[in-house]
């Protein structure tokens, strides 16, 4: 026994009525920032990146292990977008070693 009836929604109406405030959305378009900072990396340094390093290279040479090259690339997020995309003559922050 199948019952082909479907059901009819043809009598049902809706309506909303609403009293709440429309309230305008947030306009920071004229917002502007500037940080100016002269503190130095806590147990940091810098490197001047010379022809032929890698990040792997200087990580191995100045943090004792190759696969640090991802702590220097989250380091220079900043002004690194590709961590095979480095130049002779950047300035990298370098992290601390970890112990």
């Amino acid at each position: 026994m199948s019952n082909d009836k479907k059901a009819d929604f043809s009598d049902v109406a809706s309506r909303v009525d609403s009293t709440a405030e429309v309230v305008p959305k947030a306009d920071f378009s004229d917002v502007s920032a500037t940080i100016d900072s002269t503190a130095q990396v806590v147990g940091g340094q810098t490197y001047t990146v010379q022809k032929g390093d890698s990040l792997s290279r200087i990580a191995k040479n100045l943090l004792g292990d190759a696969n640090a090259w991802t702590r220097i690339f989250q380091a220079n997020r900043d002004v690194l977008e590709d961590p095979d995309k480095i130049f002779p003559g950047q300035t990298l922050k370098i992290p601390p070693r970890q112990e």
